[in-house]
């Protein structure tokens, strides 16, 4: 793998490097800083995330190793930009593709221009709520442990902003949208929201991360790729030093 390509460089982990990374579907946040973390091995280094992303959702995932990790409530506090798509006229009890749908709503009478004005009241500082099935804790344990067994969920409303919220494409049930965000803004609850606001249901369908900050997806580096990158660089390392 040349080093010709600008995402790639000697890298320092102990004293801390900042990895972009373009988290795959059905990976869960964790499983990614895992397989870095694996890779480094024998180096015993932090790596942590800055921002949780949904198993179901894909896109830009910061990764911080070494020293850096001081710094993850920095970046985690950063704006976030997504794009994704909906499916309207149903819900699910996770507001996602996580579980069945449980409900069923007519969606011939909606109109293109009455799906373009429900975007306007979720535009600036709004309340919601987390979805049931999150990984926020509620008492120390996470509500989708709860959710997952059938238990009552007891749900806290949180503040967030959305300085976008704009529609970009619509093909019934499917609708496209784009969503600039504040820290802490749940998309599955914005999108259930939404499906209220036009009388209606609405879950989410897909999701990516497009920025954060100012990082971007589009400077993101697969997994896998730069896992090889990186064990490719330690057997060079090691075959130098037999040398």
């Amino acid at each position: 793998m040349s080093t010709e390509n600008s995402k790639f460089k000697d890298f320092n982990f102990a004293e801390g490097e900042l990895l972009l990374i373009n988290k795959p579907y059905k990976w869960t946040s964790f499983d990614v800083v895992g397989k870095i973390r694996n890779s480094l091995k024998p180096l015993k280094l932090k790596v942590g995330h800055a921002g949780t992303l949904d198993p179901l959702a894909t896109g830009l995932l910061i990764i911080c190793t070494g020293k850096l990790t001081k710094q993850i409530d920095t970046f985690q506090a950063e704006e976030k930009e997504y794009t994704g798509t909906m499916i309207l006229g149903a819900t699910t009890p996770s507001f996602d593709m996580e579980t069945e749908v449980d409900e069923t709503f007519d969606i011939s009478n909606i109109t293109e221009e009455e799906i373009y004005a429900a975007c306007k009241p979720f535009i600036g500082d709004i309340e919601q709520y987390p979805p049931a099935h999150s990984a926020v804790k509620i008492n120390g344990e996470r509500l989708y442990v709860k959710a997952r067994l059938g238990e009552e969920v007891e749900l806290r409303k949180r503040f967030v902003s959305v300085p976008e919220f704009e529609i970009t494409r619509i093909a019934l049930p499917e609708v496209d949208f784009r969503v600039v965000c504040s820290k802490g803004t749940y998309i599955r609850s914005l999108i259930s929201d939404f499906g209220k606001q036009l009388n209606n249901g609405a879950y989410l369908s897909k999701l990516t991360r497009t920025r954060s900050g100012n990082f971007l997806l589009k400077d993101a580096f697969e997994v896998l790729e730069l896992v090889s990158y990186i064990r490719n660089k330690k057997e060079e390392a090691k075959t130098q030093a037999e040398v």
